[in-house]
């Protein structure tokens, strides 16, 4: 039931407000003929067909691109930039047809108006060259093969999980779940490890307790290592131990790094809350045992 939920296809409710727009905006113009009373809607109905109907082709060849990677590379393990790429390239290119388009309806040529700022555009490129850097260094990332969103990478003294690429930045989530926003373009010029390559099947368990109860550390150290040892999903050929990551008023914060035996985010959650659970336990018998 759950597979076939999500199966389901999403309604395009844009695509199908973009076609109703065309076909209207068409029965204006073939219904009504160009005069010089409606010269000014004339030209509206010119600029607003002029975005919607390449917008149109340009969605449908990205779902034919999407479906024909997706359909060669059903069997296949790969990593996922391709469709992110792709989405965020159509999203460049819609944005200059709206500009376009906009020039149109004002009665502007867009040919002869970028002829005139051929100096005001080397100006701006110069002015915006950081961005228009980290712009194509972020597509660059997305239809690479060595990145992927998921990815646990290290750039420069930036180390987390990649939760999105930008135009403008990748989006790190890092062991204290900060997000760190690191431009495209340090991909390119500062040394980057993708630690993923061989860490996949890392994660990290955090918890807190109270201060009182962290006295008894050994306890649950042994405890937890009990859990993990010779457990069917884990990697156990070093058992690891607690680490103290910040002590504060009232609570020690811990946290316990270990390795599955895949990469799967369903067996990392499952894994975290068997030993979340073993936690729990402890801290329910502590608390008993402590109170008069």
């Amino acid at each position: 039931m759950q597979q076939e939920h999500s199966r389901k296809v999403k309604i395009p409710f844009v695509f199908i407000l973009k076609i109703i727009g065309v076909i209207i905006s068409l029965s204006v113009v073939f219904m009504f003929p160009r005069t010089s009373d409606n010269e000014v809607i004339y030209q509206a109905l010119k600029g607003i067909n002029s975005f919607l109907i390449p917008s149109i082709v340009l969605s449908v060849i990205r779902v034919l691109i999407i479906s024909v990677y997706n359909a060669r590379h059903a069997n296949r393990d790969v990593r996922g930039n391709f469709v992110l790429g792709i989405n965020r390239l159509t999203a460049i290119i819609n944005t200059i047809l709206f500009v376009i388009a906009a020039m149109v309806t004002f009665g502007i040529n867009p040919i002869d108006f970028l002829t005139s700022l051929t100096f005001v555009a080397m100006a701006i490129a110069v002015l915006f060259r950081d961005y228009i850097t980290n712009l194509l260094s972020g597509l660059f990332i997305m239809f690479s093969e060595q990145l992927s969103v998921g990815d646990r990478i290290k750039v420069g003294e930036h180390q987390g999980r990649i939760i999105d690429v930008t135009f403008a930045n990748i989006l790190l989530q890092n062991e204290e779940d900060d997000i760190v926003m690191v431009p495209n373009n340090q991909v390119f010029t500062h040394p980057m490890v993708n630690l993923s390559a061989h860490r996949s099947n890392l994660f990290t368990v955090k918890f807190e307790l109270p201060l009182n109860l962290a006295i008894d550390i050994k306890t649950l150290e042994q405890a937890v290592q009990d859990t993990i040892r010779n457990h069917p999903n884990l990697d156990t050929e070093n058992i690891p131990n607690l680490m103290v990551e910040e002590i504060g008023k009232d609570f020690v914060r811990y946290k316990i790094e270990l390795y599955a035996v895949s990469s799967s985010n369903k067996l990392h959650r499952a894994l975290e809350n068997e030993v979340l659970r073993e936690i729990l336990i402890f801290e329910h018998d502590r608390t008993k045992s402590s109170a008069p």
